[in-house]
């Protein structure tokens, strides 16, 4: 029997790999520069956490779940979004006792079961940024202004940020029911799951991808007439200060996101030449989460985005990232006498730095340097019989075709500064 990935999952194998640590090393660079540290949770957590933090009526929590039961009967979920579980370790651990703000950020594997299509996978790969312990609106503005960055580092610098506020529970109801009079009436008109989101988080129905839906929805208007004081100050307070940042933005009163947890601010990015479903991450201002998860009352505020989204991006704006794999030398082994001192070699230039191959399968020496070629090695060095008899190495130039020789005692270290110095480094 022949195996495959599982439906809506793949591997990343060689040749792509290497774009996925472009991306995931400017995330690393981006958050340092920002003063986010890295957290790393556990990829299933208890279910309750993922009810109570995301919302029990959400469309994740109600048909996208990976949910099992464990060996004592326990109900377990794979992490289908980050933000809950960086609550969690926030609780957990007491960071609320550290130095507020605290700034976290993760890179990991997610799973939801939805419909695969272009870019959205069963399990897939997200970046997300978590910022607990401050209302400050400024804090909301370094978050976009951080992704903006992040996504300006990886070339795609068309992106502009959808900005939008909900609200906070004390206000936020006025609008719901506002949402609810005004279609009230064109109910039958709607998709099933707006008609079913009509009673239970009306909100939702304004970010529907649905056109006929959209349509409708945009007779709704504006939250800014039913904000409360403190919201519509808060949301004027990020704005400015993205203006004082130069972070480009337009204003959407679509942009809701999908999660009961967020409050006040919530904003995406989107990017053109991927199909419908065009966001490539987003995020919020999400008050109250702790305080639900059996923490502090702390605020926060965060953004996540989807690798896998964010790559197909790239791809479409013609963005190649300037990876390279170079092997820096391959050890030519032409005789069985020579193998034992080609591997000392190949040794020798891995623990300077330099990563070595050798031949493993027997090859002659032309189809060693053929090898060679297709490894894409800076430099082979050839160390036969011959070699051995006069202590030397023969270094080939891969890229230039120039050979020379080095003593054999000298071989590592000057191989070693060959590569450094057409390397760069």
């Amino acid at each position: 029997m022949r195996y495959s990935a599982p439906r809506g999952t793949r591997d990343i194998l060689p040749g792509e790999i290497e774009k996925w640590q472009h991306v995931e090393g400017r995330i690393h660079r981006i958050c340092e520069l920002y003063g986010y540290k890295e957290i790393r949770t556990p990829m299933f957590e208890q279910t309750e956490l993922f009810v109570r933090g995301i919302g029990e009526v959400t469309d994740i929590v109600e048909k996208e779940m990976y949910t099992f039961a464990d060996k004592a009967n326990r109900s377990m979920t794979l992490r289908p979004e980050g933000t809950a579980p960086v609550a969690r370790a926030f609780i957990e651990h007491k960071l609320y006792a550290e130095a507020q703000p605290v700034k976290l950020y993760y890179i990991g594997p997610m799973f939801r079961y939805e419909r695969p299509q272009a870019g959205r996978y069963r399990q897939f790969s997200q970046f997300g940024v978590e910022a607990f312990g401050s209302m400050d609106p400024m804090l909301d503005a370094e978050i976009i202004s951080l992704a903006h960055d992040f996504y300006v580092s990886l070339g795609l610098d068309q992106i502009k940020a959808r900005i939008n506020t909900i609200g906070c529970p004390e206000c936020r109801p006025r609008y719901q029911g506002h949402i609810k009079q005004v279609l009230s009436g064109r109910l039958d008109q709607l998709c099933r799951n707006c008609q079913q989101r009509y009673e239970r988080n009306p909100m939702r129905i304004l970010d529907c991808k649905n056109e006929r839906c959209s349509g409708i929805a945009s007779e709704v208007g504006s939250i800014d007439p039913f904000l409360c004081d403190e919201c519509s100050e808060h949301f004027e307070a990020v704005k400015t200060s993205l203006d004082e940042l130069s972070i480009p933005y337009v204003i959407d009163p679509a942009i809701v996101r999908g999660f009961d947890y967020y409050t006040k601010t919530v904003f995406e990015f989107v990017a053109e030449g991927i199909g419908a479903q065009d966001a490539i991450g987003g995020g919020g201002r999400y008050d109250g989460l702790i305080e639900s998860c059996g923490g502090p009352a702390t605020p926060g505020v965060g953004f996540a985005a989807g690798l896998d989204r964010l790559l197909l991006a790239m791809e479409a704006n013609g963005i190649e990232p300037a990876v390279s794999n170079r092997l820096g030398c391959f050890v030519v082994a032409p005789d069985k006498g020579s193998r034992i001192r080609s591997a000392c070699l190949v040794s020798s230039l891995r623990r300077l730095g330099v990563s070595a191959d050798m031949d493993y399968v027997g090859r002659s020496m032309s189809r060693q340097l053929k090898h060679a070629s297709r490894l894409d090695a800076r430099c082979v060095a050839i160390l036969g019989e011959d070699e051995l008899a006069r202590g030397v190495t023969q270094v080939r130039d891969m890229d230039r075709g120039e050979q020379w020789e080095v003593p054999l005692s000298e071989a590592a270290s000057r191989i070693a500064d060959f590569v450094r110095s057409v390397s760069g480094e």
